[in-house]
C-alpha cells in the first residue's frame, strides 16, 4: 500500500482509551445489562438500537474535539472526497463479490449477522435503518478506526490494518460463532470493508471519510432490503 500524504489524524490518549475501552462494553456488557434490568420490555431490535444510541452519543461526546478536527481535514481534502467515496465505494462491491463468490463455491450461502438485520427490517425497517445507516456507522468507525486504527497506525502501520480489520470482522460473527463454529468462516466477508474503511480514512486523513463510506453501504443495503420488501 502506497502512502499518498501524511497521516495525522489521531484522537488524543484518553480519547483513544475511551474508544477502545468501549469496545467490550458495547460487544458484551451493556446488553447484558439491558435485559438484566429492562427484561422482557425491549425487543432485539429496540435493544440493539438502544445499545448504538449510547454508544454513538457517548462517544460524539467525548470524541468531539477529535472529530471537529477531523471534520476540518475532510473539508481540506476538498470535492475529491465524493470521488474517493464512490471509488472505495466500489471496491468494496468487488471484494464482497469475490470472497462471496468463494465462499458460495465451499457451500456458505447464509451469513447469521445479515440474517439478523434482514430479520429486524422486516420487523421495524424505521428503527433498524437508522441503528444501520447512522447510529452504527459512527458507533463502529469510532472505535475500530479512531480508536483501534488510528491509534496503532502511528506505530506500526501493518499492526493497525490487521488489529482493527480482524477485530471488526470477528465483531460482526462472534456471537453467532459460539453456538455454531461454521459460523467464523463469514469473518472472511467483513475483511474488504475493515481494509476499506481503515484505508479511506488513512488517505483521506478523516474519520469522516470512513463514516461517510460505512454510512452509504449501509444505506444502499437498507435501500435494497426495503425495496425488496415492498414486493414480497
Amino acid at each position: 500500500m502506497e502512502e499518498t500524504r501524511p497521516f495525522t489524524s489521531r484522537p488524543a490518549r484518553w480519547e483513544s482509551v475511551i474508544a477502545i475501552a468501549y469496545i467490550p462494553v458495547h460487544i458484551y456488557l451493556l446488553p447484558r445489562l439491558l435485559v438484566r434490568t429492562a427484561g422482557q420490555s425491549l425487543d432485539a431490535v429496540s435493544l440493539n438500537v438502544v445499545c448504538y444510541v449510547i454508544a454513538a452519543l457517548l462517544l460524539l461526546f467525548c470524541m468531539r474535539r477529535f472529530l471537529f478536527r477531523d471534520f476540518n481535514a475532510l473539508c481540506d481534502y476538498g470535492p475529491g472526497v465524493l470521488v474517493e467515496l464512490l471509488r472505495f465505494y466500489g471496491l468494496l462491491l468487488l471484494g464482497n463479490l469475490a470472497v462471496n463468490l468463494a465462499l458460495m463455491a465451499l457451500g456458505f450461502t447464509s451469513n447469521p449477522n445479515n440474517e439478523t438485520i434482514y430479520g429486524f427490517a422486516g420487523d421495524e425497517l424505521g428503527k433498524t435503518a437508522a441503528m444501520a445507516v447512522f447510529l452504527a456507522p459512527i458507533a463502529e468507525e469510532l472505535m475500530f478506526r479512531a480508536g483501534l486504527f488510528g491509534t496503532l497506525r502511528h506505530y506500526n502501520r501493518i499492526a493497525a490494518y490487521a488489529v482493527s480489520m480482524a477485530l471488526f470482522a470477528v465483531y460482526h460473527v462472534w456471537s453467532f460463532a459460539l453456538t455454531d463454529a461454521r459460523a467464523w468462516v463469514y469473518v472472511l466477508q467483513y475483511l474488504p470493508a475493515g481494509f476499506l474503511l481503515a484505508r479511506i480514512y488513512e488517505k483521506t486523513d478523516s474519520i469522516w471519510g470512513s463514516i461517510f463510506l460505512h454510512m452509504t453501504v449501509n444505506g444502499v443495503s437498507m435501500l435494497i432490503v426495503s425495496q425488496l420488501g415492498a414486493y414480497l
